[in-house]
């Protein structure tokens, strides 16, 4: 873990903003939204971890996006983290770097409204496509109604 710990800070450097060491095969960095592309490119290209999914949570005053990646030599998992704002949930595609995000970072535009700028098909996956605007479901304030 110590290894892979040396190898992030420094290919990524000042980018991380907090490394939370979960237990010993997982691991989470903080970085902010403007890094997330870079800090991507670098994790997946360059340091070759194996693509595992992306999530999406809403907090209480923000939106979390994860991006969740496989060192499987290392057996660790490292899980890039990052806080979008309530108001304006919105965040660069990468499926320009990984074409198979696509699908969930479609997933969490309509189901948590969490706009990914750049993607080639923003478009329903999950719901019908006469679904109503700005209604999504795994929203909070679905809930409260």
């Amino acid at each position: 873990m110590k290894d892979i710990i040396g190898i992030l800070k420094e290919n990524l450097g000042d980018r991380i903003k907090e490394i939370k060491i979960h237990n010993n095969r997982r691991i989470y960095l903080t970085i902010e939204k403007k890094d997330i592309k870079d800090c991507t490119k670098i994790i997946f290209k360059d340091l070759n971890a194996r693509y595992i999914i992306a999530s999406g949570i809403e907090n209480f005053d923000s939106f979390e996006v994860l991006y969740h990646f496989g060192f499987d030599k290392e057996g660790t998992v490292v899980s890039i983290r990052t806080y979008l704002d309530k108001e304006k949930p919105e965040i660069e595609s990468l499926t320009d770097i990984i074409p198979g995000i696509s699908y969930i970072e479609r997933e969490m535009w309509e189901l948590l409204g969490i706009n990914f700028t750049g993607h080639p098909q923003l478009e329903h996956f999950l719901l019908r496509d006469d679904w109503e605007k700005g209604n999504y479901p795994l929203r909070k304030e679905t809930y409260e109604q």
